[in-house]
């Protein structure tokens, strides 16, 4: 396995220098600077990656081996007229990548928002802090500060009463957190922040698409990338929408193994694969990460190894957990993945490692005090590191 570490780039609190305290090899990253849908310029990248790869005589080299992520333009998905050019911007973005070497790419297909947690500090019994999904406050968003036409729809009167109990009981200062901490941009920037107004506007261009229209949109542009990704040799990786279910009424379709099947059923190029995220996969109880990982192991092109903990009387509502105390089978999984990788090296594939990363580490120690993108604080990642390199050692060792 490659460990990887994802990096935001110079603003990033986490520097490359900490980053090679850790003892990770790979750089996870991306041009976060340059607007969604135009191409990244050789010397864009080549700049970038200078940034990560050049070091002083003496110290521990590391790689950019993993972009995370190229964006995908809302034009593409909702396959609008004119997309064209944002199809080939990013074709443009890969060949340029490839060219300097880079050749897994993680990318996703969420309409709208990226990943969404209502709590980006949620505190832990122990202290620390953690990032949540939490239903109630979600359906509070949706159902009195958006206002969304027709939310009604998506839940019950005893949800909808619930809601509007919290709600009430919310302060100005809260409800403007809740609505920040939804909409108004990620770390990174892989989608653009919104006002509220300008949300609701682009949630409407969804009103007529439906999660088949949304698939064949994303075979459609898959069909424009994929014999390019083969030429080059790279490797693209989906991630899964995060939490991986609708919401907002929007339809997201990268959620379950029967989404996955679906995928690969209809475009088996050998460069269409995943990312492997086991926190967002295992937020829903019916999916089993080992045996997805097993299913789908010669897909599998980067993994990011995390837990979550579901709310007993809510499924949907979940925390991040430590990454090997949560509702998910990490060490199982990671059984799966050295399988895999065992499996490919007596193929003759020896070059073809899986990149896994620690993902939304918890926010400890001293870090609790500083500025940290939420998820990406540096010594709760580094405890996440620690552990799944004890799980790889000992697994390692009972073969």
């Amino acid at each position: 396995m490659r460990e990887s570490w994802r990096w935001f780039g110079p603003s990033d609190p986490v520097t490359i220098n900490d980053i090679r305290q850790t003892d990770a090899t790979d750089i996870v990253s991306a041009l976060h600077h340059i607007p969604i849908g135009d191409a990244w310029p050789i010397a864009a990248i080549r700049e970038h990656q200078a940034l990560i790869e050049i070091c002083e005589p003496g110290r521990s080299p590391l790689v950019w081996s993993v972009v995370e992520s190229i964006p995908v333009h809302e034009d593409i998905k909702l396959a609008r007229e004119g997309c064209q050019r944002y199809i080939d911007n990013w074709i443009a973005t890969m060949e340029n990548l490839a060219a300097c070497g880079i050749k897994t790419i993680c990318y996703n297909f969420m309409p709208v928002i990226d990943w969404t947690r209502t709590d980006l500090k949620y505190q832990l019994p122990s202290g620390g802090y953690a990032l949540r999904f939490d239903q109630q406050k979600f359906a509070v968003f949706d159902l009195f500060i958006l206002q969304r036409e027709g939310a009604e729809q998506d839940y019950s009167a005893q949800e909808i009463a619930a809601a509007r109990g919290i709600f009430e009981q919310m302060s100005e200062e809260e409800l403007k957190l809740l609505t920040n901490n939804i909409i108004a941009g990620l770390p990174g920037k892989m989608t653009d922040a919104y006002g509220l107004e300008t949300f609701r506007t682009t949630l409407a261009k969804y009103r007529d698409i439906d999660a088949d229209t949304l698939r064949n949109n994303l075979f459609k542009f898959l069909e424009c990338v994929l014999p390019v990704a083969e030429t080059l040799g790279v490797k693209l990786a989906i991630h899964p929408d995060d939490p991986p279910r609708d919401m907002l009424g929007l339809p997201r379709i990268i959620c379950t193994a029967a989404d996955l099947e679906i995928l690969f059923n209809r475009l088996p190029s050998p460069a269409n694969g995943i990312t492997l995220c086991a926190g967002t996969y295992g937020s829903r109880p019916d999916n089993n990460l080992p045996e997805m990982a097993r299913t789908f192991a010669s897909r599998i092109h980067f993994s990011h190894l995390r837990g979550v903990i579901r709310d007993t009387d809510e499924q949907r509502s979940f925390y991040e957990a430590s990454h090997l105390n949560s509702d998910v089978d990490i060490v199982g999984v990671i059984a799966a993945l050295l399988a895999e990788e065992r499996r490919r090296k007596a193929e003759g594939d020896e070059g073809n490692e899986i990149f896994i990363r620690p993902d939304h580490g918890h926010q400890i120690l001293d870090d609790v005090s500083k500025s940290v993108n939420p998820g990406y604080s540096c010594i709760g990642r580094l405890k996440g590191l620690a552990e799944i390199r004890g799980v790889v050692k000992a697994l390692q060792y009972s073969d």
